[in-house]
């Protein structure tokens, strides 16, 4: 059986020196710095060293490859800099989860994780008919207090929490099980409705996180959550759905093509 214990000498484990380091050319013009860099980021990129990964401490990796701590601390900074890799006060030098960089489009994440190969899965936690608060009620086009189908969702990209979904949708759409919300995105369920969504209006922003959220998603005291605010509309214009999300900043990113009128 394989212990907290033992999950975590694994992730310290020193970088194999004899292999990945074989290729270091100590008396070209290429700075020893920039070797190294490029080939701890070359070990991160193919999966060799994965997400969590810890890096052993500067004076034991300088020592084992017989250079410089400042020139060890260089290259690792290289690394910091790019957003690769993060040192944390008692835990030290860890590989970091890639970013999701998301277009503005009207894709659902579940549906953006799969398409970036990131595996997407869900935590439901809640699914519940609840009457309908003065903002839902002004997007969904429904009487206040009246009944809407409320959904709110912890959705993970390989393992790690990203984002908290909160979703509402009129009435019509109370089929959408508690199964069906751990298999697929809304967005697909929506569609598998024979409703197609056709355009939506949304808001970006940002604030700090809430303490559950910052459970939710293992965000530091104080953090803070992008935020995204999004009213769906079907082919006659009728609003769908209504979503407010957060994510986590450190691994999520809007990306905005503009153009010039």
């Amino acid at each position: 059986m394989t212990t907290n214990l033992d999950a975590d000498v694994a992730l310290a484990t020193p970088l194999p020196a004899s292999d990945l380091f074989l290729s270091l050319d100590r008396s070209g013009p290429i700075p020893l710095y920039y070797q190294i860099a490029n080939i701890i980021e070359a070990a991160i990129a193919d999966g060799t060293m994965p997400p969590g990964s810890r890096l052993e401490n500067e004076v034991s990796l300088g020592t084992r490859l017989g250079i410089s701590r400042p020139t060890i601390r260089r290259a690792i900074q290289e690394l910091v800099s790019k957003g690769m890799l993060v040192r944390r006060r008692g835990i030290g030098t860890q590989v970091v989860q890639r970013a999701v960089t998301r277009k503005v489009e009207l894709t659902s994440l579940y549906e953006d994780l799969q398409h970036d190969a990131k595996h997407p899965t869900t935590e439901l936690l809640s699914r519940e008919m609840i009457p309908a608060d003065t903002a839902t009620a002004e997007a969904l086009g429904v009487p206040e207090s009246s009944d809407v189908l409320h959904i709110r969702r912890l959705r993970f990209a390989d393992g790690v929490p990203l984002a908290v979904l909160d979703n509402s949708l009129p009435p019509a759409f109370a089929s959408i099980s508690e199964a069906d919300l751990q298999g697929r995105g809304l967005y697909q369920l929506v569609r598998a409705r024979g409703t197609q969504i056709s355009v939506a209006h949304q808001r970006i922003g940002a604030r700090a996180a809430t303490p559950e959220e910052r459970r939710l998603l293992d965000i530091p005291a104080h953090g803070a959550v992008l935020t995204m605010e999004r009213t769906a509309y079907d082919n006659n214009g009728r609003p769908i759905e209504f979503g407010r999300h957060c994510y986590r900043p450190d691994l999520y990113s809007f990306e905005v093509t503009l153009v010039d009128n």
